[in-house]
């Protein structure tokens, strides 16, 4: 061989190389199946081939295993050195014959090489007409090379050739193999991140609530947007408490994937729970941030895996608010403070002290009381929503600022707002949003008498009680209400302390409130046929629709909740 020859070959083994070399920075730069299977074909032209095709099962595509790849190949790519070539358009279905250089490919898991496909009948046979609109656009040799990982089948590539009249050769067959090795390790890749994504994207959205509950005090909308990289654990919460109240809860776990969703449906549950127990929202934090530090500890360890597994923390925001009076009481751990759009437009982020992030242990988180005009919006959101690396924080606020300048829009329409205009085009947080706006009990809605602790009064409460029914029309829950308040009363009475304050709120539902200064708590119990006492609250629950105990600063309250429509 002379060197002329020699000098050929070595160009031609250093331009293979180049294409291997450039193939590792170009394939692979996403974890998104088709982009990967895309910079396959980007890379190949025209260097290796005039044009690619590229078939992927459907299951592929949406991250899982196919069981039956050959029977459900979809055309994913088309890419070549022009546009008017008749190949099977993207998303088609591509049907194969068994004789087909693709099928024989995949059957043999090697590439093959046509260097002729005008005497390639098996490739003809697949669809003759087709086959003559491609060999008149003067396409003349293909290599087909399975596309493989862990012994699947993830689909398979055609290289065709068209202005070179040589025919395709073994150096190219082997190139071919190389850079579809390199794209199958990346689109598998690709493939189970896109399956974890839909996993852990499908249990988040299962742990958020799938609707809002029926109450009064706040209209709510709210907005769930995941991240385009990976699920986060953002979610948010309305959760109807006693007195007509209603507790807004917003919350964020660090990280993101299975564990971060998993995380925060704990949580979730977690805070639903002690926001049944008519917790402050700074006792509510406290209880989630003792409860992040045992999960932190039990899931964490001390194992050498402790860094992947263990919790980071959370951030949240709990409000409850009170439409009897109108206040708002919050505190955050963490978190970012919550917007509110006063009736007259004006709108300003509420100064509440920020409180560390749940997880660190054993610092306090402080509460606030504002008072809450009515028919305001409150915005409640997490970070993602405001921070993006290609903006600042503060233009995001200004942003956010202006999308909210707009008190008389519904709260459905201020969610969509929001997201339009303060959403980060290609989101790399989760961002969830809750928009509440609030409403009012009219006072002439609400009764309220104060006695001493004298069991003379019970009888002048009751009777107070039955003509305020009448006067609000609900004379037939009179009964069930003078026995409710009877019990309750007298409970007071001889248990409690004074002063004892009774109040009737007429809402969706009607609500019996005792209130005295005592912090004990009254107990259901099992009487005997010879106790002569011990029936009362258990007269009170089958009454009531509803019933507890929640304590304040200055002793307790016991409420009984009667449904108006069973009445």
């Amino acid at each position: 061989m002379g060197e002329p020859e020699v000098g050929k070959y070595a160009v031609a083994a250093r331009r293979r190389l180049e294409l291997l070399a450039e193939a590792s920075n170009r394939i692979g730069t996403t974890l998104d199946v088709s982009r990967t299977a895309w910079e396959l074909a980007e890379t190949a032209v025209p260097r290796l081939a005039d044009f690619v095709t590229i078939d992927l099962p459907a299951g592929v595509l949406l991250g899982e295993e196919s069981p039956h790849p050959t029977a459900e190949m979809h055309r994913t790519v088309v890419h070549g050195i022009r546009e008017d070539c008749p190949f099977y358009p993207v998303g088609a279905q591509v049907s194969l014959r068994p004789t087909t250089p693709h099928m024989r490919c995949i059957a043999t898991g090697q590439p093959v090489l046509e260097q002729d496909l005008k005497a390639a009948f098996g490739w003809i046979a697949q669809d003759p007409q087709h086959a003559e609109l491609l060999l008149a656009h003067n396409i003349h040799s293909l290599i087909t090379v399975p596309l493989l990982a862990r012994g699947a089948v993830l689909g398979v590539a055609s290289f065709y050739r068209s202005q070179d009249p040589a025919p395709y050769g073994d150096d190219d067959r082997s190139l071919a193999q190389e850079l579809a090795a390199r794209a199958s390790l990346c689109i598998d890749n690709a493939r189970r991140y896109t399956r974890e994504h839909t996993l852990a994207l499908s249990l988040q959205r299962s742990l958020l609530p799938r609707g809002l509950p029926e109450q009064s005090a706040v209209e709510v909308a709210h907005r769930y947007l995941p991240a385009e990289s990976g699920v986060g654990g953002d979610w948010f919460d309305v959760i109807p408490l006693s007195g007509a109240r209603v507790a807004l809860l917003v919350g964020d776990v660090v990280g993101h994937g299975l564990h971060a969703a998993a995380t925060m449906g704990r949580l979730r549950t977690a805070a639903r729970n002690f926001a049944e127990l008519e917790l402050a929202p700074d006792e509510l934090l406290t209880h989630l941030d003792n409860l992040m530090v045992r999960l932190d500890r039990e899931e964490g360890g001390d194992g050498p895996d402790s860094a992947s597994t263990g919790i980071v923390g959370a951030t949240c925001l709990y409000a409850i608010y009170d439409p009897t009076s109108q206040l708002c009481t919050m505190a955050r751990a963490g978190h970012p403070p919550p917007a509110l759009v006063r009736p007259d437009g004006a709108v300003a982020l509420l100064d509440l002290p920020a409180g560390p992030p749940l997880g660190l242990g054993g610092l306090p988180f402080e509460s606030v009381e504002i008072l809450l005009p009515e028919h305001s919006q409150l915005v409640l959101y997490t970070d993602g929503l405001i921070e993006d690396r290609h903006r600042d924080v503060d233009v995001a606020l200004d942003a956010l600022n202006r999308a909210l300048a707009h008190p008389d829009r519904a709260p459905e329409d201020t969610c969509q707002a929001v997201l339009d205009a303060v959403a980060p085009e290609h989101p790399a947080d989760d961002i969830a949003l809750l928009v509440a706006r609030t409403n009012a009990v009219p006072a002439d809605r609400i009764a309220t008498w104060e006695l001493d602790a004298d069991p003379a009064l019970v009888s002048e409460v009751r009777a107070a009680s039955v003509s305020q029914l009448n006067r609000w029309g609900l004379e037939e829950s009179a009964f069930a209400t003078e026995l409710l308040l009877s019990e309750l009363v007298t409970n007071a009475v001889r248990y409690g302390t004074a002063p004892i304050r009774v109040r009737l709120i007429h809402d969706r539902n009607l609500i019996c409130e005792v209130h005295d200064a005592s912090s004990s708590a009254p107990r259901m119990r099992q009487s005997a046929t010879t106790d002569e006492g011990g029936r009362g609250l258990f007269l009170v629950a089958q009454l009531a629709q509803s019933w507890g105990t929640r304590y304040t600063t200055g002793g307790k309250v016991i409420w009984a909740e009667c449904s108006l429509a069973a009445a």
